[in-house]
């Protein structure tokens, strides 16, 4: 079995786009508690085009290896002891994150809960595009925010991958959403529910919003310290789903809770991401698909963060 082989996307040096190469490469197996998809298609984010550039994962994985964390597919193979799937399951998910998935290829493995149902209302290229953008924002918004009805929730660059998709858990939460984009995005994000936006390039959000309840930072710099500015002294929660270079200036006086949130796989959450798609209350932008051969391209693409909503691979 182990000598199959499959097309995947691979780079053997840190780099700009040009170090992806389209390679043939061994096809994996899966392990007991796993299973093998094979990919439809396949999410690009930001993630990505910085473990390339610096030639390591977040956990110290250096080249070779093959991008990707975003997966929507069917269950090619089950490994022992697997009940929860069996092949021909079409299924989504966020595979081994931050540990290499290797979702730039034909075919992943991973543990059964890495994965869940795909959206039965969604084609594979706009599952693949919600996973790791979707559950950044719900872990932030509804774990560790507990964002709640009535409250006042400011999201920075709401028209990006995370951005826009929090715009539309926040809603379902029955929140009041705050969004910070160019004006050019702002009827998209009306569009998808965004109470109030501010472009950022006319106006300083720091000295227009006031009494926010919850902050989703996912800029870095100086915003989280400016953000602190607009919660509620006492009750206000900043996440951030960046590090966070030590204590927050102004927070503790403020009494504001700050935190750092790195996303995890999360079988629950997928399905609860997928009942939200499947009632209409959140549906997710693909700006562009290219095919596996070109993710170079459609790291370009990327990197110049104008994009809004996403960029998916067509792999299958």
């Amino acid at each position: 079995m182990g000598t199959e082989t499959m097309r995947a996307v691979r780079q053997d040096e840190a780099g700009g786009p040009e170090v992806l190469k389209l390679v043939e490469t061994e096809r994996p197996e899966p392990g007991a508690g796993e299973i093998l998809v094979r990919v439809h298609a396949a999410g690009i984010n930001p993630t990505d085009w910085k473990s390339r550039e610096r030639g390591s994962f977040s956990d110290g994985t250096t080249p070779p290896f093959i991008l990707g964390f975003d997966v929507s597919g069917v269950v090619e193979a089950v490994g022992y002891g697997v009940s929860l799937f069996r092949p021909g399951d079409e299924v989504y998910g966020m595979p081994r994150f931050p540990h290499p998935a290797g979702a730039y290829a034909e075919y992943v493995t991973a543990p059964t809960r890495h994965f869940a149902p795909k959206p039965a209302s969604l084609d594979h290229v706009h599952a693949a595009a919600l996973p790791l953008a979707a559950l950044t924002a719900w872990q932030a918004l509804v774990d560790t925010a507990d964002v709640r009805a009535g409250e006042r929730v400011l999201i920075h660059a709401a028209a990006g991958g995370v951005g826009h998709l929090a715009v539309q858990i926040a809603k379902a939460r029955g929140a009041h959403v705050i969004g910070t984009a160019r004006a050019a995005k702002h009827d998209f994000l009306r569009g998808l529910g965004a109470d109030e936006l501010i472009d950022y390039t006319e106006q300083d959000f720091a000295e227009v919003v006031r009494d926010a309840d919850v902050v989703l930072e996912t800029i870095g710099g100086d915003y989280p310290a400016r953000s602190v500015r607009t919660l509620k002294p006492g009750t206000g929660r900043l996440v951030s789903i960046l590090p966070l270079d030590g204590p927050v200036p102004g927070a503790q006086e403020r009494g504001i809770e700050a935190g750092f949130v790195l996303v995890e796989p999360d079988h629950h959450a997928l399905r609860e991401i997928a009942a939200l798609v499947e009632d209409g209350r959140l549906r997710v932008h693909v700006q562009e698909t290219y095919p596996l051969e070109k993710a170079a391209d459609a790291h370009v693409a990327g990197e110049t963060n104008r994009t809004a909503g996403k960029i998916v691979l067509t792999v299958a």
